[in-house]
């Protein structure tokens, strides 16, 4: 038949205008039921259904549009209607008047769910993307903030003395059993606030907060302290101090007791909890000090104040030989510190190494000591079984640590239960609201698990918090696992040079349409990052489908004890070769579960 004889005799058989009502009333139907199905608890498969079931539908459609002609007697074979008593026209424009009104519907729909629901979601997305998937409930009234206390000695180069001492009292009230204390990162953001109580306390989630100043002066330490009602800013209780600088220790205990006794709350008893404390065994003031700068510059996360902690700790240390937990942090931040400077990282590793075993051995019952200990184990040994022991040996002994408890948490997704570590790691991040710290954790299982809305969700809140590198690409990888090159593209594109850039370029360059494109930023990676990180080479195979090269570069990854490893059981590109024998092979090397393990303890 002649091509224009054929489009002709369609438009007379109005088979195209049957497509285009289809595919207009189609995209509609599918819009609504993605909507509407899942408030009335429908399973995912059944939107995925609507659209399986429309697809299949569209040529029958065409087809009985060809074949079946509607007349005043109903629909009768085109062939049997003989043309003057053909409607086909009439039928037509009736089909274009349908058209435009279900365009209309297509169009204000379009425009409800992009400018009303859909910053609907996104907010409601955002607003829980740290908080447990439970229905929220009212405040709990044993719940406190420690506001970081004003310095008031006059003199700058004392505040990481008043950081130090607000640091410790949430160390102390993180004792008593039932009582919420938010975590330093969080509290610490409202250092000289001008907002109100309620403000404060509502964006953190607590009824009471603890403020006042601290002011040294020669051999006196003077402290105001006040308990406020975070609702109306009401005073519950207030007191000032005036005590001789000896008499630290006392002081910070009175304030302890003081608003525990004001919030009824009882310090743990459990058997294996042992009361943790940051002071010096010995009582000496002078290591006191020399630790609280420690942890002054070591909470500024930089090269350079990592150098000025570890001198503080080694100070400290020096004054006092016994001083575990000096040790302990000494050990972390040594292992901070090797990522940083890649010519000291395996001094800085053999020394935490040194260190954390003398913290242990000084007291075994010490969490930070275990914490120390089972990040060390990941970072040199990628022993992420000993890792989870180390982290549940901390947490049984520091029940209210939420860094211990995600660390657990997440030491359990490398041991292939991502989903188990999600709602763990929400507690953290309740307990430290307005801290990035643990949301690139959650992210990572999220998107490990497949919920990429709330891992998408959970990157954007982390981004109000802290524009780091990590979560612009994270958004981007979110788009490469949904298929979305040329989004992917972008979002890399807004990464700051260095690893994250450079992987989150290659990353969405394999997806993409261009291959030799996709080809030279394999390329760039490799000749940038062959030796540091073999183990994401491994990964951009994997979304090049080229296992023998995934395999090879896992087995480089081992050899160069790149940490990265631990990551593979929630790598949702790697992953992808779970069911090869070799993944299998793999973890057996390196110490990690073997998929049928994971399996059986998941059923356990």
């Amino acid at each position: 038949m002649n091509p224009r004889n054929l489009f002709a005799e369609l438009k007379r058989r109005n088979v195209i205008r049957m497509a285009g009502l289809y595919l207009v009333g189609a995209w509609l139907l599918t819009q609504i039921a993605s909507t509407i199905l899942p408030l009335f608890g429908a399973p995912e498969w059944l939107p995925q259904s609507v659209v399986i079931l429309l697809a299949i539908g569209f040529i029958p459609a065409l087809v009985f549009a060809w074949v079946f002609e509607l007349t005043p007697e109903g629909f009768k074979l085109d062939e049997d209607v003989p043309a003057q008593q053909s409607i086909a026209p009439q039928t037509a424009r009736r089909m274009d008047r349908v058209i435009i009104v279900v365009l209309v519907l297509a169009l204000a729909y379009f425009c409800f769910d992009k400018f009303v629901l859909t910053p609907q979601r996104e907010a409601a997305l955002i607003a829980t993307a740290g908080a447990p998937n439970e229905h929220k409930t009212a405040t709990d009234s044993k719940s406190i903030a420690v506001l970081p206390l004003v310095n008031e000695s006059g003199e700058k180069d004392e505040q990481y003395f008043s950081d130090g001492l607000s640091e410790d009292l949430i160390t102390a009230l993180s004792q008593f059993a039932g009582l919420k204390v938010i975590g330093r990162n969080s509290s610490f953001q409202f250092r000289d606030s001008k907002e109100s109580s309620e403000t404060i306390g509502a964006k953190l989630g607590v009824a009471h907060l603890l403020e006042g100043s601290v002011r040294r002066a020669a051999d006196v330490v003077r402290i105001s302290a006040e308990l406020v009602n975070a609702t109306d800013g009401s005073t519950l209780w207030s007191r000032h101090y005036d005590r001789p600088y000896k008499d630290l220790f006392k002081l910070q205990d009175d304030i302890t007791t003081a608003v525990a006794s004001a919030l009824k709350a009882k310090l743990l008893n459990a058997p294996d909890v042992t009361v943790q404390s940051d002071r010096p065994p010995s009582g000496n003031l002078a290591a006191y000090n020399a630790y609280l700068q420690g942890q002054f510059y070591f909470a500024r996360d930089t090269a350079e104040d990592y150098r000025k902690a570890i001198a503080s700790y080694k100070d400290a240390i020096a004054l006092d030989p016994q001083y575990a937990l000096a040790y302990a942090r000494l050990a972390l931040t040594e292992t901070f510190f090797s990522e940083y400077s890649r010519s000291t990282a395996k001094q800085n590793l053999a020394d935490a190494r040194e260190a954390v075993d003398r913290a242990l051995a000084l007291d075994p019952d010490l969490s930070g000591a275990h914490s120390a200990r089972g990040l060390l184990l990941l970072f040199t040994d990628i022993d992420v079984a000993g890792t989870e022991a180390e982290f549940k040996r901390a947490v049984q002994l520091a029940p209210n640590d939420a860094n211990a408890i995600a660390s657990l948490a997440q030491a359990r997704a490398a041991l292939g239960h991502p989903e188990a570590a999600i709602e763990p790691i929400r507690r953290a991040i309740a307990a430290d609201p307005l801290s990035a710290n643990w949301y690139s954790l959650l992210e990572d299982d999220l998107i490990a698990v497949g919920r990429l809305d709330e891992a998408e969700a959970a990157v954007r809140r982390e981004l109000t918090l802290h524009a780091s590198n990590g979560a612009l690409a994270r958004l981007s990888t979110i788009d490469v696992l949904r298929g979305k090159a040329a989004a992917a593209l972008e979002k890399a594109e807004q990464v700051a040079e260095g690893k994250s850039r450079d992987f989150a370029l290659a990353n969405a360059r394999q997806i993409g349409s261009n291959r030799a494109a996709a080809d030279a930023a394999l390329k760039t990676a490799i000749d940038r990052q062959a030796k540091t990180n073999p183990y994401l080479i491994s990964r951009l195979y994997a979304l090049r489908n080229d296992p023998k090269k995934v395999f090879e570069w896992l087995d480089r990854a081992w050899a160069e004890r790149d940490s990265d490893i631990s990551i593979l059981y929630y790598d949702p590109f790697l992953l992808r070769y779970k069911s090869d024998p070799r993944f299998a092979a793999f973890c057996k090397m390196v110490g990690l579960p073997t998929p049928a393990e994971v399996a059986a303890s998941s059923k356990a």
